[in-house]
C-alpha cells in the first residue's frame, strides 16, 4: 500500500458521522480510575500491615499490577485531554494515574502526544519505531545485539517486556531532556524523580520483602501488561514516509470484560485516527473504518499479535520488510505480505551478486599470478 494519507484525510471522513458528545470530555472515566486507586491502597496496605502467607501476597500482587496498568491506560487518556480540559487538573490527574509507573505528565506528553503521534514510525522522528538496516549498520551495540541468534534474541525480547516501559520512560528522559526550556526542566525532573521517591520510601519502611509484593512485582506484571499492547500497536507495520494511521498502526482484540478494564486500549489505530477523542467512542470509530476502509484496516487477536512478534525481527528492510541481519532472512509487514497466519521468509539475494563479482575477480587475479 503506497497511496497514504495523513490522519486528518481520514478523520474527516468519519467525524460528520459521530456524534458531537463524542468530541467532548468524559469526566465518568474517573470512577473506574478512582476504583483502581482504592484496590492500589487497599494492596499496599494490606501486604505492609499484616504478615500474609506468600500466596495470597502474590495474588495481590497480581492485582496490583493489574490496577497499575490500568491506571496508566487512563493516565494516557487523561493527558491527551480527553477526560478533562483543564491543563492544570489533567497534569495532575495524569500525575496520579502514572505515578505507579513513575513517569511525569510533562515527559510524557513531549514523548508520547507531541512526538509519537505526530511522527508515528517515522525512523527518525518517532521515539518508539525500531531501527532500519542503515540504523543498525551506524550502531556497534546494535549491530553486536542483532549476531545473537533470533530464537535467543525474540526470547529475551519477551522477558524484557517486564521491564521494558520502565527502561525506555527513563530513556526518554535523558532523550528530551535538552528540549525543555530551562524554566520546566527542574519541573520535569521533580516530575520524574518524586513517584520514585515515594516507591524508595515505602522500601524504607516496609523492608525488602513485603516491598517486593507491594511494589516491585506489581510493576513488573504491569510493564508486561502494558508492553504486550505497546509491542502490538507498531512493530508489525512499516516504517512510513506519511503519518497514515490506517498503514502504521494496529488495533487488537481481546475480550470485551479486558476492553472495559482497560479502558479500550486496545483500539489503537482508532486512538491515532481521533487522539483527542475518549476512548468511549472507538467501538463506534471502528465501524466506520471498516465500512470505508476494510482493505486497510488491520486488527488481529493479541494473541497472534504476540506470537507474529515473536516469529518476526524487529530490524526494517526498505522501509516495508524486516529482516533478520545475521541470516539474512526477510518478512514482510502489515499491508505488506505478512500474513500472521502463515509466517515464512525470502531469501536475501542482493548480495549474492557483488560476492561472485568478487569471487570472479580473485580468481581471474590469481590466475594472472599463476601464469607470470
Amino acid at each position: 500500500m503506497n497511496d497514504f494519507h495523513p490522519f486528518g484525510w481520514y478523520a474527516a471522513k468519519i467525524a460528520p458521522h459521530l456524534p458531537k458528545k463524542a468530541f467532548q470530555p468524559v469526566k465518568s472515566r474517573l470512577f473506574g480510575g478512582l476504583a483502581y486507586v482504592g484496590l492500589v491502597i487497599t494492596g499496599i496496605l494490606a501486604v505492609s500491615l499484616f504478615h500474609l502467607h506468600p500466596v495470597w501476597n502474590l495474588l495481590i500482587s497480581v492485582v496490583l499490577g493489574f490496577s497499575f496498568a490500568a491506571l496508566g491506560f487512563l493516565g494516557h487518556e487523561i493527558l491527551h485531554g480527553t477526560v478533562v480540559k483543564t491543563p492544570w487538573l489533567r497534569d495532575l490527574l495524569g500525575a496520579i494515574a502514572f505515578w505507579p509507573l513513575c513517569t511525569g505528565p510533562k515527559l510524557w506528553r513531549k514523548w508520547h502526544n507531541a512526538s509519537h503521534h505526530v511522527h508515528t514510525q517515522h525512523e527518525e522522528k518517532d521515539p518508539d519505531a525500531w531501527p532500519s538496516m542503515e540504523k543498525l549498520a551506524k550502531s556497534r551495540l546494535l549491530s553486536w545485539v542483532y549476531r545473537i541468534p533470533f530464537p535467543i534474541r525474540a526470547s529475551f525480547a519477551f522477558s524484557s517486556l517486564s521491564v521494558m516501559f520502565t527502561l525506555h520512560s527513563i530513556r526518554m528522559l535523558f532523550y528530551f531532556f535538552k528540549d525543555f526550556r530551562r524554566k520546566n526542566r527542574a519541573v520535569v525532573l521533580f516530575q520524574f524523580f518524586l513517584p520514585w521517591a515515594t516507591w524508595l520510601g515505602l522500601l524504607w519502611l516496609v523492608g525488602w520483602e513485603k516491598w517486593f509484593f507491594a511494589f516491585l512485582l506489581p510493576l513488573l506484571v504491569a510493564n508486561t501488561i502494558v508492553m504486550s499492547y505497546i509491542s502490538t500497536n507498531h512493530r508489525l507495520n512499516p516504517l512510513v514516509p506519511v503519518n497514515d494511521p490506517l498503514a502504521n498502526s494496529l488495533s487488537v482484540t481481546v475480550p470485551k470484560w479486558v476492553d472495559i478494564l482497560h479502558f479500550n486500549f486496545s483500539y489503537h489505530t482508532e486512538h491515532h485516527l481521533f487522539p483527542a477523542m475518549s476512548s468511549k467512542y472507538y467501538p463506534l470509530v471502528k465501524t466506520y473504518i471498516k465500512r470505508m476502509w476494510p482493505d486497510r484496516y488491520h486488527e488481529m487477536p493479541m494473541g497472534k499479535a504476540l506470537a507474529a512478534l515473536w516469529k518476526t525481527p524487529r530490524v526494517y528492510y526498505e522501509q516495508h520488510e524486516l529482516i533478520e541481519p545475521k541470516q539474512g532472512h526477510v518478512y514482510g509487514t502489515l499491508g505488506n505480505g505478512l500474513d500472521p497466519d502463515r509466517i515464512v521468509h525470502r531469501e536475501l539475494e542482493t548480495e549474492k551478486q557483488p560476492r561472485s563479482a568478487k569471487k570472479r575477480a580473485k580468481t581471474k587475479k590469481a590466475a594472472g599470478q599463476g601464469n607470470l
